[in-house]
């Protein structure tokens, strides 16, 4: 999934010519070329030198103004016979006629003098602001909503600019295929429509953060060989009532006359969001008239003109009912994480540019990598770049790639932090007996590093297991093998020092949320029954964050399901804490390796793995 720095082409009709610009530009060449023939024919001269050529008899004939005289010699001044002086005596007019030259007083036109004072700079003041209004709306600026209301703010990339094939896109092979129709049918609708089947109207491409949407959409585009129109729906919205509505008509009559082609709507939910979804907040009107507008577009064109409309969302429980009917958005397609096959080929075409070494197998950094995404993986290859160019090595090998998980996954190394000797031997413990536990446990991934060095922003050491395979479902008891895990950091804590810290904090949230999981979702507590009890809406796919839960129980039933979860949460501390205290030798051995060499790899943990493999 390789992306290229493009320029888009904007396409549309030329600016009209303005008579105003004709104007300005006749006036501006007028006073150039005069400007330019005083300086080639007019010698300047000072007053001074005036009065003794007027004395000498040289001055032929002479133009008197307010402040100015202008005149011509009889004979040339530095090959120039006409000059140009300031006036100063006032009683010029009777030396003149003492002397007998010809004098007369300039006349102006009352005319000439209103279009100097008023009408040019009244031209260049509006020619000034027409120039930097346009230079503000090609870029963006302030000036771009008021002279752009109700024009389409669409990129436009043709067939050449897109650049980008299926061969740039791995990792989604069955949203691939449902994509290869729509380029089938812009290539040749005829062909495709022999059977009377014709191209859904609106195609919802639905997936995570990071998984390739957009660059789908492109590869699309480049496939077909079609113009591409590419807007945000946040750019449909302003603040007048009626602008949002006016540029979704631009935007389909543009597509109108460029069909066949493409439109591309990213992150769709900030234009359909579902209507008196928040009743009580104002400023809906505008929304919802841009909404009205993409409904009534999506009913009015006929999908056999060429036009296809793509969009994309990471939030597609919030989208309004109507848009996604049939008829308008009437085929989603998923494009969600890809799997370890899935990574494997999106690492490849990441990995094209890339020196890697030789015995580099793709398949085992596929293998460290659950849950990334596309974009994660081209970050990861970079990352892993800059680490082997940062150590002057000729070829990008395996602990690149590890450095690179580690520092997106934990953070970057803050070796500057110094702990005091106290809190180094609490944060070895610490790790040591996530570490240990891990060990011990059946069905845990294997611990493939634990540093106490200091990471990210509040991380005083970290534990990184690594899965041997991608998984997808879970027991009860592999989840609380899961807890016990992560509360092994906090039972060494109390086994060694007999005090517990703030260090397990994190780790307390986690199992935490896991054992209330098992108890209102998964039902696996006997005694509450097999109920849910929490229906979890999460603000978008692949969230993070703490979901909005609505709670439709009684009162006993939550103190039940209080006591659920701390029960199966003491039970997984108390679990960490036995096989600890069996291993209580180990763990203090591992500690104070960890504390001499801060890091233990793979191969330190084996050791320590064969002295506590009887207790698997």
């Amino acid at each position: 999934m390789k992306r290229e720095d493009r320029k888009p082409k904007r396409l549309g009709p030329k600016s009209p010519f303005r008579l105003v610009y004709l104007i300005l530009a006749v006036m501006v060449a007028s006073l150039v070329y005069e400007t330019w023939d005083t300086y080639q024919s007019v010698a300047t001269i000072p007053y001074s030198e005036f009065e003794k050529l007027l004395d000498e008899g040289k001055v032929k004939d002479l133009v008197v103004s307010d402040d100015t005289l202008r005149g011509e010699l009889s004979e040339p001044l530095d090959g120039k016979t006409r000059f140009s002086t300031n006036r100063v005596d006032p009683d010029l007019a009777e030396r003149l006629n003492t002397h007998g030259v010809e004098y007369s007083q300039e006349q102006r036109s009352p005319i000439s003098d209103a279009l100097i004072a008023w009408f040019l700079p009244l031209v260049l003041l509006v020619g000034f602001w027409l120039f930097m209004t346009r230079r503000m709306a090609g870029m963006g600026g302030p000036g771009a909503g008021l002279m752009s209301v109700g024009k389409s703010r669409a990129k436009v990339y043709m067939e050449t600019d897109t650049r980008v094939s299926f061969s740039d896109v791995a990792g989604v092979d069955e949203a691939k295929q449902e994509l290869q129709e729509v380029v089938a049918f812009l290539k040749d609708p005829e062909a495709y429509g022999r059977l009377g089947a014709h191209m859904p109207k609106g195609i919802l491409m639905v997936g995570p953060p990071g998984t390739g949407k957009t660059l789908l959409a492109r590869a699309v585009a480049g496939e077909a060989g079609v113009p591409f129109f590419s807007i945000s729906g946040s750019e449909f919205v302003e603040m007048f009532v009626g602008v949002g509505a006016a540029r979704v008509r631009d935007l389909f009559d543009q597509a109108r006359q460029q069909a066949p082609c493409i439109i591309f709507v990213d992150e769709l939910d900030a234009l359909g969001r579902a209507r008196n979804a928040q009743p009580f907040s104002g400023g809906m009107d505008e929304k919802e008239q841009t909404l009205n507008q993409l409904l009534s577009e999506l009913d009015g064109f006929d999908p056999s003109t060429g036009i296809v409309l793509l969009a994309a969302t990471n939030r597609p429980e919030i989208l309004d009912p109507a848009l996604l009917r049939a008829g308008r958005f009437d085929r989603q397609v998923l494009v969600d994480r890809p799997d370890r096959s899935g990574r494997t080929q999106i690492l490849k075409v990441h990995a094209r540019e890339i020196a890697l070494a030789p015995d580099l197998e793709l398949e085992a950094v596929a293998a460290l990598t659950p849950g990334f995404t596309g974009a994660d993986l081209a970050n990861l290859i970079n990352e892993a770049a800059i680490v082997a160019t940062r150590r002057d090595a000729e070829a990008v090998t395996l602990e690149d790639f590890t450095q690179a998980i580690e520092r997106i996954v934990a953070g970057l190394e803050k070796r500057n932090r110094l702990l005091n000797p106290r809190e180094r031997e609490v944060v070895a413990y610490h790790e040591m007996g996530h570490a240990l536990v891990a060990l011990m446990c059946k069905h845990c991934d294997p611990v493939h590093k634990v540093s106490i060095i200091p990471r990210g922003v509040g991380a005083l050491g970290f534990t990184m297991q690594r899965p041997t395979e991608d998984r997808f479902l879970m027991t009860r008891e592999e989840l609380e093998e899961k807890m016990a895990v992560l509360l092994g950091g906090r039972a060494a804590e109390h086994l060694i020092f007999g005090h517990l810290s703030t260090g397990a904090a994190d780790d307390l949230a986690k199992a935490t949320s896991i054992a209330r999981s098992m108890v209102t979702r998964y039902a696996m507590v006997p005694e509450l029954g097999h109920v849910s009890y929490e229906n979890e809406s999460s603000t978008f796919l692949g969230s993070t964050g703490t979901p909005m839960r609505v709670r439709e129980y009684s009162d006993d039933t939550a103190r039940e399901i209080d006591t659920a979860v701390r029960d199966i949460v003491q039970a997984a501390f108390d679990r960490a804490l036995r096989l600890l205290r069996e291993e209580r030798e180990t763990l203090e051995t591992g500690a104070k390796q960890l504390l001499e060499e801060e890091t233990l790899g793979e191969a330190e943990l084996q050791a320590l793995y064969a002295k506590v493999d009887r207790a698997r």
